[in-house]
């Protein structure tokens, strides 16, 4: 079975030449490219933030294998679900990291196969075309992580960052979010800055508490922190903000924002 674009022509372009063409236009040359453990980068229509997602993905090497960690908007299937599908999206097939996969499921928890999970969500699917820009051999493993306490989502993060020890190739995660949703931009500001500044301090528990605490309607933030967990396992000491914008950029209106920031963590 395959895993069909379900946001194709609604949140990025269906056709694989319009595609193109935006990357063209939306992603700037760069000298270097870093080989990242980890990549924050946002999830909403291309329009809006996907010129944040092309200027942080060209900063770092996009290895064969990537590992995309993104909120379960719609709260179906398991907690922590992980997708045996291929996915296609208008550029083609990106297969099931299988050899990966087999180290990440020793056991059944906290990550199980549950691919009802990714039926209809948007926050994976529209970073695969990114990837696939710039690594034509691009394989994944897909998780939906709905709220976690901070005890659990260390789980997550030791079980990933062990599989990809064992794994022994290069490997990237990817979380997905966006920052606060629907407020004016001075709060938006003021919040996400709160949010971003434990993520450049590569601080996954002063995050988690941030967000929980001053409720910042970050919608990806358990797999921030997990993926920023992982990627500290697995040796990373810097984080970069690419870019923070909000959706007021695009529309004018900066009374109803919802923010979107890409980062990268060496």
């Amino acid at each position: 079975m395959d895993r069909l674009p379900v946001v194709a022509d609604k949140f990025y372009p269906g056709n694989p030449r319009e595609l193109c063409h935006f990357f063209e236009e939306n992603i700037p040359a760069v000298t270097s490219r870093n080989p990242a453990k980890l990549v924050v980068v946002p999830h909403a229509g291309y329009v809006y933030s996907g010129a944040v997602v092309g200027e942080t993905l060209v900063r770092v090497e996009i290895p064969q294998t990537v590992v995309l960690l993104g909120p379960n908007h719609h709260g179906l299937g398991a907690p922590v679900a992980l997708s045996d599908e291929d996915w296609l999206t208008p550029m083609g097939r990106v297969p099931f990291a299988a050899e990966l996969a087999r180290f990440l499921l020793q056991d059944e928890d906290p990550i199980v196969i549950d691919n009802g999970a990714h039926t209809f969500e948007h926050s994976l699917e529209v970073q695969l075309p990114f990837l696939q820009f710039f690594q034509e051999e691009l394989s994944i493993l897909a998780l939906t992580i709905s709220h976690l306490p901070l005890h659990r989502c260390q789980d997550v993060a030791g079980r990933i960052a062990q599989a990809i020890r064992l794994y022994g190739k290069p490997v990237l995660l990817l979380a997905s979010t966006d920052m606060t949703h629907y407020e004016s931009r001075s709060n938006a500001v003021k919040k996400d800055t709160m949010a971003l500044e434990r993520v450049r301090a590569l601080d996954p528990t002063g995050l988690y508490t941030a967000v929980t605490s001053q409720k910042i309607s970050m919608c990806g933030f358990i797999p921030t922190c997990i993926g920023l967990m992982a990627a500290l396992e697995l040796g990373a000491d810097t984080a970069e903000l690419v870019r923070y914008t909000d959706s007021g950029a695009v529309s004018g209106d900066i009374n109803q924002v919802v923010g979107y920031a890409g980062l990268y963590v060496l």
